[in-house]
């Protein structure tokens, strides 16, 4: 008899175990949180069987990693419960599904970034500069507070008092690029992460390619006068502020250490970092 197997993370979003409940009370269900062994559980599972995640950008990411080498014979469907859910923005065009959405085929052929020697797989983009820090302030008040983050309102005030932009050499393919005053340096696959932000909006899941975005050069009042149009992708038009690289292999180095975060996870005192793309099968 088929069987489906739901895999849940109580701590993404507000609501992740009362839907599990909800939703999928007749299901086999583990918290990803106590899962040690992925393979021991997946090994079990045929053709016939499904199984569903249910979390954020976050629990994706960290379920993708653990799997990527493994043989998943069974369906891998995904319901999105996180608080920012920009893989599923990015897929189905909504942050919210009413029914789990397979993602089986995006999980197989994904970029990976280095970051103090040791490399993860990632879904939508790596975050470096005030984006990282956004995430480090967030996840020092969700330790003080049950209350929502307003990463918007961390934005802000990191970029009127807070955080200090800084020179980056940025190579792609080889070249090298050096800016001054720089605000923000992620790598995207998907065109999606912070919650909606679009850094670079050519950017496709299916290309053999991975982009980075440079903001760079102004002041503070500038910045953050171009910084809502990042939401729509029309940031793109301040040339004087904004480039846009894309290449297969894109390396980011900053002249003092700064949080950098991937899908949302965050890792603290970074200075470099390598992004490379998915090498697809011929």
């Amino acid at each position: 008899m088929a069987k489906t197997v739901v895999l849940y993370n109580p701590l993404s979003g507000n609501c992740t175990a009362q839907t599990v409940e909800r939703m999928f009370s007749d299901a086999i269900r583990y918290d990803v949180t106590q899962i040690s062994d992925y393979a021991a559980l997946l090994n079990d599972l045929t053709e016939e069987d499904a199984l569903i995640l249910c979390g954020g950008d976050g629990t994706l990411n960290r379920f993708a990693n653990e799997i990527y080498e493994m043989d998943v014979k069974c369906d891998i469907l995904y319901l999105p419960v996180g608080t920012g859910n920009d893989f599923a923005f990015d897929v189905i065009g909504s942050k919210c599904s009413e029914a789990p959405i397979p993602v089986k085929q995006y999980l197989k052929s994904l970029p990976t970034v280095t970051v103090n020697g040791t490399s993860y797989r990632f879904l939508n983009g790596v975050g470096f500069g005030i984006d990282g820090y956004c995430c480090e302030v967030g996840d020092e008040l969700r330790k003080k507070s049950d209350k929502s983050i307003n990463y918007a309102m961390i934005a802000i005030k990191g970029l009127l008092f807070h955080y200090k932009p800084t020179n980056a050499k940025i190579t792609v393919d080889g070249t090298e690029y050096c800016y001054k005053k720089v605000w923000l340096a992620p790598a995207m696959f998907g065109r999606f992460y912070g919650g909606g932000m679009m850094p670079t909006p050519g950017q496709t899941r299916d290309s053999d390619t991975v982009s980075t975005l440079v903001f760079y050069g102004s002041g503070k009042l500038k910045t953050l006068m171009i910084f809502p149009s990042i939401f729509s992708g029309k940031h793109v038009a301040h040339k004087n502020a904004v480039a846009v690289l894309t290449g297969r292999e894109i390396s980011v180095e900053f002249d003092s250490p700064r949080a950098l975060q991937i899908d949302g996870e965050t890792i603290l005192g970074v200075t470099s970092y390598k992004a490379v793309a998915p090498q697809r099968a011929e």
